[in-house]
């Protein structure tokens, strides 16, 4: 196996993890062919259009498939920390310039953006609730929670969850308590973690048709 292809494949196994299954080569295949979770299989495809290898082709046509019938725009050339889950992995939106880092969780109708370039940093143990929407460059610090609906405009502290419009500190209490199976926690993932998929040889923003 080329370090392209175990790098992407350490990607693939921590995002499984987070879906609180054991992360073995026949699980993954299995479960992608049988088609058992839509979310993962969509992760699955992100991570292989993401850097070159030797599956690069068939990964940007199932991951342009994949993002046109649940309506999810992640670009392949988003950096995305280890451990990304989708929450029921229908409509959601990144911009390309978002930085995530480990253990994410977007669910439903989220949406990270910006009118004016860059768009947030998110760190890691961080849980985006349904119908969030985050505008611009803010910085969402580690192990916070935002509530469903939120509307974020300003950077959140670190172990806040935060609810509203604009979104607000409720709480500092049980930090990042809605991320589940946590990577480190069943796989060994490099020190200098959070890593990123980022290869700018690869780049098809211009022809991702929506």
């Amino acid at each position: 196996m080329t370090n392209n292809l175990k790098e992407i494949w350490l990607f693939v196994q921590s995002d499984y993890v987070r879906y609180g299954r054991n992360p073995t080569i026949k699980n993954i295949i299995k479960d992608i062919i049988l088609g058992w979770n839509h979310s993962f299989t969509y992760c699955f495809w992100l991570r292989f259009a993401s850097k070159n290898n030797v599956f690069l082709k068939i990964a940007r046509q199932k991951h342009r498939k994949l993002s046109k019938k649940y309506g999810i725009q992640i670009y392949p050339t988003t950096k995305i920390g280890y451990g990304l889950c989708l929450g029921h992995g229908i409509n959601i939106v990144v911009n390309p310039t978002t930085i995530i880092g480990n253990n994410c969780n977007l669910c439903h109708y989220t949406t990270i953006g910006s009118n004016h370039g860059k768009a947030a940093t998110i760190g890691n143990n961080v849980y985006i609730g349904p119908s969030t929407t985050i505008i611009e460059d803010v910085i969402i610090n580690n192990d916070v929670t935002i509530g469903a609906g939120s509307v974020v405009i300003e950077d959140i502290p670190e172990n806040a969850t935060v609810a509203g419009n604009p979104a607000k500190t409720i709480s500092k209490k049980t930090p990042g308590r809605y991320v589940k199976n946590r990577v480190e926690e069943h796989l060994e993932i490099p020190n200098d973690a959070p890593k990123y998929l980022n290869d700018s040889s690869v780049s098809y923003i211009d022809k991702f048709i929506y």
